[in-house]
């Protein structure tokens, strides 16, 4: 059970961590598309001004055309030299705004093409970034089943655990403490803080199925050896890089691949 629980509790770390990874493999596509919306709305803004700026100019060019009719009519030096004046001015405004227009333009220009060069690396970063998603979802579904395994081969370990065992195991992790049981060494020392247990304890704990707990750290103690489990198969990659890949002669081997049954972790 001790087992199971460890198993479980790692790969429930790893299926959460896994919001995480993918949260970060999205990162360059959403700073991408970030980037994209930023240009396009300068963009906009720009092509608006430049609107604005061509129906300034035409509406000068309506006026300067009423003061050349104007001009046509005056009747004294005085009204046309005011006349002139007023067309120069109008004039002036023209090109003022023609030249701001242009220059407008030259700039919507340039942002155009790094827009389209932005839309390409957006699309490509999108790609990738769902690409990696897609293999990252596949991996924690994976994690998720073989979690879902190990839940199921616990429900039946708790099946044959007797209800005194299972409030004894349940108030150990309900204080926190993942250790609950522990291997009595053949020397006498307790496996979980290795201190010496004395012998009428030893003796009791080997010839009696009772729970007996260590004196000095308050694991239950039994004669039973631990069960092996396959780390690759049961702990996340980063983990069980941490563990050993081959056999005793420095090869893999096959009953330590992901096929492993269930069955691998003991009763108990």
């Amino acid at each position: 059970m001790q087992k199971l629980d460890e198993r479980i509790t790692e790969i429930r770390s790893a299926v959460t961590a896994f919001d995480d990874r993918l949260a970060e493999v999205e990162e360059p596509a959403l700073l991408a598309e970030k980037e994209l919306s930023q240009l396009q709305e300068r963009l906009t803004q720009m092509k608006a001004d430049a609107r604005r700026l061509e129906r300034a100019a035409d509406d000068k060019r309506e006026r300067g055309g009423k003061m050349e009719q104007r001009l046509t009519r005056v009747t004294n030096l005085r009204e046309e030299t005011a006349a002139r004046t007023e067309l120069d001015l109008i004039r002036r405004a023209i090109e003022i705004d023609e030249q701001e227009a242009l220059h407008l333009i030259d700039q919507i220009r340039r942002l155009e093409l790094a827009e389209e060069e932005l839309q390409t690396r957006t699309s490509s970063a999108r790609e990738e970034a769902e690409s990696s998603q897609a293999a990252l979802v596949a991996e924690r579904s994976g994690f998720e089943g073989r979690m879902n395994e190990l839940q199921a081969r616990r429900a039946e370990v708790l099946s044959v655990v007797t209800p005194m065992e299972r409030r004894v195991y349940d108030s150990f992790h309900q204080s926190g403490r993942m250790v609950v049981v522990a291997e009595l060494h053949e020397d006498g020392a307790c496996g979980h803080c290795f201190g010496v247990v004395p012998l009428q304890v030893q003796n009791e704990i080997r010839q009696s199925g009772s729970l007996v707990r260590c004196e000095a750290c308050g694991v239950i103690l039994t004669t039973e050896p631990p069960p092996v489990l396959d780390p690759r198969r049961d702990v996340p990659g980063h983990l069980a890089a941490d563990s050993s890949d081959e056999g005793e002669d420095g090869e893999g081997t096959e009953e330590d691949g992901p096929e492993a049954d269930v069955d691998d972790i003991e009763q108990g």
